[in-house]
């Protein structure tokens, strides 16, 4: 089971708005790495893949060919890529195949996220009580850390500033215009503290990989990078969960410091090893919090990190160099994939206007989905 698994193939769509389908997306991404790997469909021999609303992963073989290999839907919420992900890295360590697709889609509608209550295991009335929006539950948790530890709306803004500069320098981002963070406190309140351009906006697009064995690997036309670790974690007792109307007294637990921990254990390093990492920033204060949750920091130090520019491209620590889902928005079946495409462009020295400077040899991705899931990866080259 200690297999070593390489990404020898990566690709991403534009992500925003699109005229076409979400699987007319997904088609596109993989076709993309496949092409970087330099190899057709018919070599690959297992897949994974999923989506939020935008249909079914498995009926890609349609478009891609009719090989008759095994396609697995998976649905993780916003982990549902990065569970592809390790359903395609297990696939590879347990001997079930030698070349893997993990691929990610989806194509949402304007406006936010409309869940059904019944989907996730509450009763009807949660939805007519109006407790089933997402922004509520993620200014709540910010706003509680922000008492905490000493965080200022400046630095949940200065976060969001960072988003659309580095979405400037990545020609499939979405939001690709500066703005201040100034315009950004002024941008009208959604859930104190969180303004309207703190938040990311779903939408659509794709990212698929190619995982191959060592051997399967060399005879590839790509740049490979490792894939040290990969793992998931849903939420233990005393975890902030979305949806929920209370939290525990005492100590909280959290998903995304049990799947970080989980990563940097099987890759055996630490999170002082990273140099280029991407982190779940549905909002502004998510990628704050999960600086620290992921082990990047002590609480309440983002606020001078921030300030100080560490989380620049050109920075100590440079965080979300694409521009996130702020910038990018969140296709929810794409995001951890669109993450770990990023991070294999930096570790490659590929990432043109926003490449990370003295060649990065270390990577990380996290996601975090409702009402409590985490995935985590740790890449090297």
């Amino acid at each position: 089971m200690s297999t070593d698994v390489l990404i020898c193939g990566a690709g991403r769509t534009p992500f925003g708005r699109s005229e076409a389908a979400g699987r007319q997306l997904a088609v596109a991404a993989v076709n993309a790495a496949l092409a970087d790997a330099g190899i057709a469909w018919p070599r690959v021999r297992a897949a994974f893949g999923g989506s939020d609303s935008a249909g079914l992963a498995d009926t890609l073989v349609a478009q891609l060919g009719l090989t008759g290999l095994p396609f697995v839907n998976v649905k993780n919420g916003c982990a549902t890529g990065g569970s592809a992900l390790i359903s395609a890295v297990n696939a590879i360590r347990s001997g079930m195949a030698d070349v893997v697709l993990a691929v990610g889609f989806d194509k949402h509608p304007r406006g936010a996220f409309d869940p059904r209550p019944e989907d996730w295991g509450l009763g009807a009335e949660y939805g007519s009580d109006g407790l089933m929006v997402t922004t509520q539950f993620f200014g709540m948790k910010i706003q509680r850390y922000m008492l905490d530890h000493g965080i200022t709306p400046r630095t949940l803004a200065l976060v969001a500033e960072k988003a659309y500069r580095n979405g400037g320098l990545t020609p499939e981002a979405w939001r690709r215009e500066p703005v201040s963070a100034a315009e950004i406190l002024e941008s009208g309140m959604v859930s104190d503290p969180l303004t309207r351009f703190m938040f990311c906006s779903p939408g659509a697009g794709a990212a698929a990989l190619v995982l191959c064995s060592p051997e399967a690997a060399r005879a590839m036309d790509g740049t490979p990078v490792t894939l040290r670790s990969a793992a998931v974690r849903t939420r233990r007792f005393g975890s902030f969960e979305v949806f929920s109307p209370w939290i525990p007294g005492g100590t909280l637990t959290s998903v995304s410091r049990d799947a970080s921990a989980a990563a940097f254990e099987e890759a055996g390093l630490g999170p002082g090893d990273v140099d280029v990492c991407q982190l779940q920033d549905t909002e502004s204060g998510a990628e704050v919090m999960h600086m620290a949750e992921c082990g990047f920091c002590e609480d309440g130090e983002q606020e001078r990190l921030i300030a100080s520019g560490a989380t620049a491209i050109g920075g100590t620590l440079p965080v979300n160099t694409d521009g996130g889902c702020i910038a990018n928005g969140e296709p929810i079946g794409a995001s951890g994939l669109r993450q770990v495409y990023e991070v294999v462009q930096q570790l490659r020295g590929r990432a043109g206007e926003r490449q990370v400077p003295d060649r990065p040899r270390i990577g990380f991705t996290h996601v975090y989905g409702a009402p409590g899931v985490s995935a985590c990866t740790v890449l090297s080259r």
